[in-house]
């Protein structure tokens, strides 16, 4: 049996923030979801989170875990989803650090992601979007910028990133 708390903190403290460059909200998501699967196989296992091995972790188990997140917990089809690509991205590191769940982690990750309704975005209306435009302080430099920039924006679709990258 392979100790889980030592892969789990290399993957949290490690390879997440250092190696994927993952932002300190995605480690401590993450970490949030960890913590709510680590609590729920061990009441399932009758023992404490830290004695977990890695092995107590199969398919059964993480299916267990997403439905639990959903009846009781109430939570959303995307949540679902964001919990276990937390679980997925898991175990394709451990892939390579224990040879031995390599097929633990096969199956684990072609767990299906559920299907959810894609969000359409409002728009602004003519009356929003004039009101947005006129909130810089057109008597100043960055004023006079600022504006110039969200016409352009607004006019040509462009994303924040697109727009900053012109200059």
């Amino acid at each position: 049996m392979t100790a889980l708390a030592p892969h789990l903190c290399s993957f949290l403290q490690e390879h997440l923030p250092d190696e994927r460059g993952a932002s300190i909200h995605t480690c401590e998501t993450y970490a949030y979801g960890f913590q709510l699967l680590l609590c729920f196989v061990a009441k399932c296992q009758k023992t404490t989170p830290s004695a977990l091995e890695l092995e107590q972790i199969d398919t059964p188990t993480v299916v267990a875990f997403l439905n639990h997140l959903e009846k009781e917990r109430g939570n959303s089809a995307s949540t679902r989803n964001g919990r276990l690509a937390a679980i997925k991205a898991f175990f394709r590191f451990i892939e390579y650090r224990v040879p031995s769940c390599i097929e633990q982690a096969r199956q684990i990750r072609a767990i299906p992601v559920k299907k959810t309704d894609s969000v359409i975005p409002d728009y602004l209306s003519a009356k929003e979007l004039q009101c947005v435009l006129d909130s810089p302080d057109p008597c100043i430099y960055s004023g006079i910028r600022d504006r110039a920039m969200m016409h352009l924006a607004f006019a040509a679709g462009l994303r924040v990133s697109e727009l900053v990258s012109l200059l």
